[in-house]
C-alpha cells in the first residue's frame, strides 16, 4: 500500500491557526507538507517541475519534507510570506527576481488542477475586490447599505450629506507604519461632509451609509459548513477594539444561507468569512467578505472551523 497523498499548506513557518488543521491531519494519518513560497527564493526550499507530454510534474523539497506535486490530494492556501529577493539584491535585480518568483514559483502552483483548493489564490484574488463584492452580494440576495466610491469631493459630500450618518472605509486593509515606526490599520470611521477637503481627489475613497446596529455577525463558511458567531462590543467597527468584544454562537437565517451559497458558487470558494452588521430587528447587512479570512481567535468557533477544515482537506479530490 502507497502512502497517503499529502495535504499541501501553503503558508508562514509562525502561523499558528495552520497548526491547528496541520495536527488534526496527523492524528488522523494524512500527511501535511508545509511551504512557504518565500522561502524558494535563495533555495530554502527547492522546486523543480517539468511540463510535457506527461502534464505537470516535479518535486517541492522544504527542509523537512519532499513532495510529489503528482500526489497532492488539497491545498490549503492559508498566510504565504510576500516573496522577498536576497539582502544582496537591489534594484532591477530585486524586481526581476520577484517576478520570476511570482510567476515562476507561483504558477507551478496555480497549476495544479488535480487537488482540491481551499482557496485557489486567483479565486481568491478575484473576490478581494470591494466593488465586485457588492454588486455579488446584491445578485445574490444580500442586503447592502449604500455606499459610494468617488474621487470627487463634491460627490463625497453629496452622498455624506444624504444619507448620513455616513463611515468612510479603507478598500484594502493595509499595515501602515506612522511616523514613529509604530504599524496600525485604517479603521472605519465616521464622515463629516463639512471636513471632507480636496485630499479626497488623490484617490478612491469608499464611503457607505452607517447601518443602525446593534451587534456585528461573522460567517465562517467552510464547503458547505456555516458557522455565525455574534459579536458584542457597541463599537462601529469591533476589529479595533478586540479586548472588549463578546462572542455568541447564533444560527444563520436561511435567507442568508442561501444568499452565502450563490455567493461562494459565483467566486468558486470554499472558505470564506462573511462580515454583518446586525440590526435590532434582526436584519443582516452585508459589509464584507474574506475569501482567506481569520478565524482562530474567536475560541467559540475555533474548534469547529479547524475540524471543517480538516474534513475538507482530507476528503481532497486524489483518494490515498
Amino acid at each position: 500500500m502507497t502512502d497517503p497523498a499529502p495535504v499541501l499548506v501553503v503558508t508562514g513557518d509562525d502561523d499558528a491557526t495552520a497548526d491547528l488543521v496541520t495536527e488534526r491531519l496527523y492524528d488522523r494519518g494524512v500527511p501535511a507538507v508545509r511551504l512557504d513560497p518565500a522561502d524558494l527564493l535563495g533555495a530554502v526550499s527547492v522546486m523543480s517541475a517539468r511540463f510535457g507530454a506527461a502534464g505537470l510534474t516535479g518535486v517541492v523539497t522544504t527542509p523537512s519534507r519532499e513532495l510529489d506535486l503528482r500526489r497532492v490530494r488539497a491545498v490549503w492556501w492559508r498566510r504565504p510570506t510576500p516573496y522577498r529577493a536576497p539582502a544582496s539584491w537591489t534594484g532591477q535585480d530585486a524586481e526581476f527576481a520577484l517576478a520570476e518568483a511570482r510567476f515562476g514559483f507561483g504558477g507551478v502552483l496555480a497549476a495544479l488542477d488535480q487537488p482540491l483548493w481551499v482557496n485557489h489564490p486567483w479565486r481568491s484574488r478575484n473576490a478581494e475586490y470591494k466593488p465586485g463584492q457588492l454588486v455579488t452580494a446584491v445578485r445574490c440576495g444580500f442586503t447592502v447599505p449604500e455606499t459610494l466610491i468617488t474621487n470627487g469631493l463634491a460627490q463625497a459630500r453629496e452622498f455624506c450629506t444624504e444619507h448620513a450618518p455616513v463611515v468612510y472605509k479603507p478598500l484594502r486593509h493595509m499595515i501602515i507604519e506612522d511616523g514613529q515606526g509604530v504599524a496600525g490599520m485604517i479603521w472605519a470611521n465616521t464622515v463629516d461632509p463639512d471636513e471632507l477637503d480636496e485630499s479626497v481627489a488623490a484617490t478612491a475613497h469608499m464611503f457607505q451609509a452607517r447601518v443602525d446596529k446593534v451587534a456585528d455577525v461573522r460567517v465562517t463558511v467552510v464547503g458547505d459548513q456555516v458557522f455565525a458567531v455574534r459579536i458584542d462590543n457597541g463599537r462601529l467597527d469591533w476589529r479595533a477594539h478586540y479586548p472588549e468584544l463578546t462572542y455568541t454562537l447564533v444560527p444563520c437565517p436561511s435567507a442568508v444561507r442561501q444568499a452565502i451559497t450563490s455567493y461562494m458558487r459565483v467566486y468558486d470558494l470554499l472558505f470564506g468569512a462573511f462580515d454583518f452588521a446586525l440590526t435590532s430587528d434582526n436584519e443582516w447587512f452585508f459589509l464584507e467578505c474574506n475569501p482567506n479570512g481569520q478565524w482562530a481567535w474567536i475560541a467559540e468557533q475555533e474548534h469547529l472551523v479547524a475540524d471543517a477544515l480538516t474534513d475538507l482537506l482530507q476528503k481532497g479530490h486524489l483518494s490515498s
